[in-house]
């Protein structure tokens, strides 16, 4: 399927690592103009470098001064038409032992460092008549764990903010969604796991270990980085013009579908 992203801007937040990498990535691949944002203009050198493709652009969303900087860094390339909110952090933490600045932090890098960029970049795209913002949630924010109760917090202030923006831009052109992965197979994952499985005699390969970690997943596996950003490149897309204001699992049918 074309998904007639070329001539378009997309920012995405995180994209010197990680799942962030990936989707920047899969978005240079349809054809838009990446920006790929780091913290520092280092880590987004580098992440151009692995991608082989987009634009380096580097500052901290969690202050006012660090999203200005974002801002200044696209508009030396132009206007941008998709932001996809990916950054965002897990930090270790429990109710006994997580104090108020562990919730503040978890709000900040959650939450307002997606919004501070949407305040910025969103009377853009309404003048325009068209734009794409995806956050990137958890499917947690509907089903937390007992741990880490300020990151799980969090990322359901992200749903909830979500839903408001979009009911905030109807009429407007531009569409904005929530894609919530459940477990992602990532390297840090996948050792973690390994580790787990030898220790239980699951086996000592991915290919033995995975089944173990995925014996409540429908599809039998994790989640790939890679699915994810498919979806959020068709989100991106003038095809998915139709949906909005959405929370969009990614988990291989983990949760109850109703749920």
């Amino acid at each position: 399927m074309k998904l007639d992203l070329e001539g378009r801007i997309a920012l995405v937040t995180g994209a010197h690592r990680g799942t962030g990498q990936v989707i920047a990535a899969r978005l240079a691949e349809e054809g838009a103009t990446v920006l790929v944002h780091g913290f520092t203009i280092e880590q987004a050198l580098q992440s151009c470098s692995d991608i082989g493709a987009g634009h380096a652009i580097a500052g901290d969303p969690m202050t006012d001064e660090g999203a200005n900087e974002i801002i200044e860094g696209c508009r030396q390339v132009g206007e941008v038409d998709i932001l996809v909110n990916n950054y965002g952090t897990t930090s270790p933490g429990t109710w006994a032992a997580s104090e108020a600045a562990a919730w503040h932090d978890a709000y900040d890098r959650n939450v307002l460092s997606g919004v501070r960029l949407v305040q910025r970049l969103l009377p853009t795209m309404q003048a325009n008549g068209w734009g794409r913002i995806i956050n990137l949630g958890t499917v947690g924010s509907t089903r937390p764990n007992a741990r880490m109760p300020h990151y799980y917090a969090a990322k359901g202030a992200l749903a909830t903010a979500t839903i408001s923006l979009a009911k905030a831009v109807a009429g407007t052109g531009v569409r904005v969604n929530l894609v919530s992965p459940g477990l992602i197979h990532t390297a840090e994952v996948e050792a973690a796991y390994l580790e787990q499985g030898k220790r239980r005699g699951w086996g000592t390969t991915w290919a033995e270990v995975e089944p173990h970690v995925a014996k409540d997943i429908p599809i039998g596996r994790i989640v790939r980085r890679s699915e994810v950003a498919d979806l959020v490149a068709f989100l991106a897309s003038p095809r998915a013009d139709a949906i909005h204001g959405q929370n969009i699992r990614i988990d291989g049918g983990a949760l109850d579908v109703l749920t």
